[in-house]
């Protein structure tokens, strides 16, 4: 019989998104929901349709809210997807204490939770309100601005899928351009959504000159976490635009989530970066830039721009300007790639 083998250690290198494979990584370099101390503010049993880029940001950004605040949070929830796929009635997904608000009055809730737990003297209890690109950017914004304001102690996260999806895919002031929803189809002269709409939030809320704005996306967890936890730790108002990806209201694959998430930051049509009292303090840098057609191809939303023998040229260059507008703005691309010998 011969000896055993002194046992080796298993290395673990495509830790990918930090997510599961990077336990064998060393602690400090772990994301929290690597961690078996994570919270699972969110837990298993919701109704969110596969690949949905909001329920892995929300996951990631309470989880990472309540490891900062030593699980001390209150979440306030306006109506929309994710408040609909956590509480179908009697039901809920929720682990934390949490509230679920009109449509359009989140930021005001949460503002008078931050009140009321001042008053009672509770300064450890930090307060997050949540909503998706529809309460944010149109049906509340009156109230955003008005928490961004007056300064309120509150995190406030919007989830931005790019439209209603969860009344049917109805256009948003955060739909991009040429986009195909329900109300902006795919037909006339100029099919989908026009250009020279909608509102830049992460933009508007660094014109507030609050504390904190940043841009996350489910394409880096790790990134998103550190966010968060760093927002968690701040006094005043706060603001982070998450882009989460969603299968059905883009048609794209289920799989195809993150990568999509990966291809918008890395084309400069979504950066990202941290501002601090309205001037920006830290831009992610991205290697290369790709172009928009490798984003835009495989969600079926901008199928119309590729038909066969009548491509949408001018469209398509239009995106790319913007896209390059970024690249510019935020000086994205930034990292010299090392030549290979």
């Amino acid at each position: 019989m011969t000896e055993q083998s002194s046992p080796q250690t298993v290395k673990f290198y495509q830790t990918g998104t930090r997510t599961v494979g990077n336990r064998l990584l060393d602690e400090t370099g772990r994301s929290v929901q690597a961690s078996t101390k994570r919270a699972n503010a969110i837990t298993s049993g919701h109704r969110a349709c596969q690949g949905c880029g909001e329920a892995l940001g929300a996951r990631y950004a309470l989880d990472a809210a309540m490891n900062a605040c030593n699980s001390q949070l209150v979440a306030v929830n306006a109506t929309g997807c994710l408040e609909v796929f956590t509480t179908p009635y009697p039901e809920t997904s929720w682990q934390i204490p949490w509230i679920h608000s009109l449509f359009g009055n989140a930021p005001a809730v949460a503002t008078g939770v931050a009140a009321a737990y001042r008053v009672k003297g509770r300064k450890d209890i930090r307060v997050v309100a949540q909503g998706g690109d529809g309460s944010t950017t149109d049906i509340g914004f009156g109230c955003l601005s008005g928490m961004f304001e007056r300064n309120d102690d509150v995190l406030y996260i919007c989830y931005d899928n790019e439209a209603y999806m969860n009344t049917g895919v109805q256009r948003s002031s955060a739909t991009p351009p040429r986009a195909r929803t329900a109300t902006t189809q795919a037909v006339g002269d100029a099919p989908g959504n026009v250009f020279g709409t909608g509102k830049n939030l992460p933009q508007i809320a660094m014109a507030h000159n609050i504390p904190y704005v940043a841009t996350a996306s489910v394409a880096d967890l790790n990134d998103l976490e550190a966010k968060v936890k760093k927002a968690t730790a701040i006094r005043g108002a706060r603001y982070i635009h998450i882009m989460v990806p969603c299968p059905l209201g883009w048609g794209s694959v289920a799989c195809d989530t993150i990568r999509l998430a990966r291809l918008a930051i890395e084309s400069g049509l979504f950066p990202l970066y941290e501002a601090e009292h309205g001037a920006v303090t830290n831009v992610k840098k991205i290697r290369r830039q790709v172009p928009v057609v490798d984003y835009l191809k495989l969600q079926r939303r901008f199928a119309h721009l590729f038909k066969k023998g009548a491509e949408d040229t001018d469209s398509i260059t239009a995106i790319q300007h913007m896209a390059d507008f970024n690249i510019k703005k935020f000086n994205l691309v930034g990292i010299k790639e090392e030549k290979t010998k």
